[in-house]
């Protein structure tokens, strides 16, 4: 039944527009194809992705391999087209020899027969240190299909300014003991209403906490083919009911104006009155990627930029990431492999990747006809501890550190990891979570009861998967 949901949710995120990756999508344009011949003697090793990313670590590969053209086509995820596209290829010669995987539907595939066992590569992940919630994922039944370079631990960031004037203090170690679990989140928005007078919200988004409870079920949402509801899930709809019933949220909607708009002090009510929001929500790539380019104004009269601190906040969790997988009807299996082992579990090139080795300069050294606009910035935070052990002191003075009033960057991620379980992830998650935003949002609202909300999410799972035994 297991496999069967994974291919079904594979079905059904060609219609969706997905969500949060593990970094913003690039614009909607595509490499040449995939069966561009080599030049030379070279091997191609074709390489599909949604976002330009990878390519950089591409053309990286190519410099330690330069007996290899690494041919790579960048599909966006518009529609479900990546995954519409990469389906077709299966059983034909314009098959992909490694596909990227991003978190919505990477158990999708993991979970299929697509991709190849690739559990050779499980040693250089334990000598590295790989956080287990990053392998983790990629696996099915035991068998490791898929490594990601990225770990993408959540925490919670707040203002500075905000937390010494509701609080009497911004010191991290202070904030995590007052914020550390949900009863004292709660209770620490009672206390910014009360002092506020109701100007500034602990929260922008509802949607901010569902990683947060999802991350943390005892038992995943398909549990021997019955469709089965954690108590963390209740927990999660009745702390979003509490924080809309006593205005601790904004009611704004992520990823849209008002969501983005508490991050610069330019959020305002209906009336034209000025709120702020007190703390975000984010993963890793929510720092340089979300909060920090929209920390100023678009016209630059506000900002908030050096005025943040990160946490662990009241629970770990994990939003987004990007995974490497092989293709099974790969004709280059050991090169393919190779591939991924270099991009997720290779010490030197995480270490570049996360220090800002890789500049534009860097690339077209090695390749003249890479984009100007192509480069990796520091600080993305890679899946192995050893790497980022070795440097973390190195963000002491970064830019990312700079804009949360001096703390190190990497410190509050670091810290975070080591607690995130994403064992619980399966391919059918994605639809069957994205099937409660309206409900919700619609008992939020008072327009329906809860136990209307709870049959309505039930009746659209069940057309969606109407093999799953749903009491």
């Amino acid at each position: 039944m297991k496999r069967l949901f994974g291919f079904l949710a594979v079905l059904m995120v060609m219609s969706l527009v997905l969500g949060a990756c593990g970094t913003p999508a690039t614009p909607a344009t595509e490499a040449p194809a995939a069966d561009v011949p080599a030049t030379g003697e070279k091997t191609v090793l074709n390489v599909w992705s949604f976002t330009n990313e990878i390519l950089t670590m591409a053309v990286a590969f190519e410099k330690s391999h330069p007996d290899v053209d690494v041919v790579y086509t960048m599909i966006p995820m518009t529609n479900g087209e990546y995954q519409t596209k990469l389906l077709a290829t299966l059983g034909t010669a314009g098959v992909p020899d490694v596909v990227a995987l991003e978190a919505a539907f990477v158990k999708s595939y993991v979970e299929s027969d697509f991709l190849a066992d690739i559990g050779d590569l499980q040693k250089y992940a334990d000598e590295l240190k790989v956080y287990p919630f990053v392998y983790e994922v990629g696996m099915a039944d035991g068998v490791h299909k898929a490594y990601a370079y990225q770990a993408t631990p959540g925490a919670l960031f707040y203002r500075r300014s905000l937390a010494k004037e509701y609080f009497g203090t911004d010191d991290p170690v202070e904030m995590q003991e007052l914020l550390g679990d949900f009863d004292k989140y709660i209770a620490a928005a009672e206390v910014i209403k009360e002092k506020s007078g109701g100007d500034t919200y602990m929260v922008s988004s509802n949607g901010d906490f569902q990683n947060l409870f999802f991350a943390n079920r005892e038992q995943p949402w398909v549990v021997d083919g019955k469709l089965t509801v954690d108590p963390m899930v209740d927990k999660m709809v009745e702390t979003v009911k509490i924080f809309r019933d006593n205005g601790y949220e904004a009611r704004a909607t992520q990823w849209q104006e008002g969501w983005f708009a508490g991050m610069n002090d330019t959020l305002t009510d209906a009336a034209g009155n000025p709120k702020k929001i007190f703390s975000y929500f984010l993963p890793t790539w929510g720092l340089p990627y979300v909060l920090y380019p929209n920390s100023t104004s678009s016209d630059g009269a506000s900002t908030t930029k050096g005025d943040w601190a990160v946490i662990e906040g009241p629970l770990p969790y994990q939003w987004g990431g990007t995974w490497l997988g092989v293709m099974k009807e790969t004709k280059n299996m050991d090169l393919a492999k190779e591939f991924v082992r270099f991009c997720t579990l290779d010490e030197e090139n995480l270490t570049n990747w996360a220090t800002g080795v890789y500049t534009n300069e860097y690339l077209k050294a090695i390749d003249p006809t890479v984009p100007d606009d192509q480069y990796q910035a520091a600080g993305d935070f890679v899946g192995s501890q050893v790497v980022v052990e070795k440097i973390m002191a190195s963000f002491d003075e970064s830019e990312m550190s700079k804009f949360l009033g001096g703390q190190n960057s990497y410190g509050g991620f670091a810290a975070a990891a080591p607690s995130v379980n994403a064992r619980l992830m399966q391919g059918s998650d994605d639809a069957i979570q994205r099937a409660l935003n309206d409900p919700l949002n619609s008992y939020l609202e008072g327009t329906i009861t809860l136990d209307e909300m709870w049959a309505t999410w039930k009746d659209a799972v069940r057309n969606e998967f109407p093999d799953l035994i749903i009491d």
